[in-house]
């Protein structure tokens, strides 16, 4: 786990919540119940606003998020961490520690996960060409977040850790009109 980075407030607390359930041998179902409230979150505007507006009291904040638990079944120590965070007034950062302790999950699991964004969506031979070779490159088993963006208009964008691989064609032609700029 020394090469995953998580930082800031929100890295504090993921490390803390994964450091109980550690202990508590409950690293699996919290991540379960963590990935239920993030799809929650993403499907709901309301929700999402409730987490991330500041407009809202703790203590409204605190009720509300303590309602969406009861309804998800979400309890124990996700249940009590998310509470926390809003009594804490730090809900707002709740997507990425939510995140962050995905990453230390996966790290511990030997994982990675790529960001791969892709103008036109993957064939399943393409999906698994770019994984295992992400896998060769890496030594470890990795999983590809895909964004489709057309506007890169062709080829894709990795990013992988702190390594970046931009091989779009949008980049391409910038590059290309760039160079031609110079040579005026």
């Amino acid at each position: 786990m020394a090469d995953t980075i998580v930082s800031g407030m929100a890295g504090r607390y993921a490390t803390a919540l994964f450091e109980l359930a550690r202990e508590a041998g409950a690293v699996d179902s919290v991540k379960a119940d963590l990935d239920r409230l993030s799809a929650m979150i993403a499907e709901s505007a309301d929700l999402a606003r409730l987490v991330k507006s500041p407009v809202f009291s703790a203590e409204e904040q605190l009720k509300a998020i303590t309602a969406v638990l009861g309804q998800a079944e979400i309890s124990g120590l996700a249940g009590n961490f998310v509470k926390l965070v809003a009594q804490n007034r730090r809900l707002f950062a709740l997507p990425r520690m939510i995140s962050d302790y995905a990453a230390l999950v996966a790290a511990q699991r030997g994982e990675t996960t790529a960001q791969v964004t892709v103008a036109a969506p993957l064939s399943d031979t393409h999906f698994a060409a770019l994984k295992e070779a992400l896998a060769q490159q890496t030594g470890k088993d990795v999983n590809l977040d895909v964004t489709v963006d057309p506007s890169i208009l062709g080829g894709l964008i990795v990013k992988l850790g702190s390594r970046m691989v931009d091989a779009s064609l949008k980049t391409k032609l910038n590059s290309i009109r760039h160079a031609m700029k110079e040579v005026r």
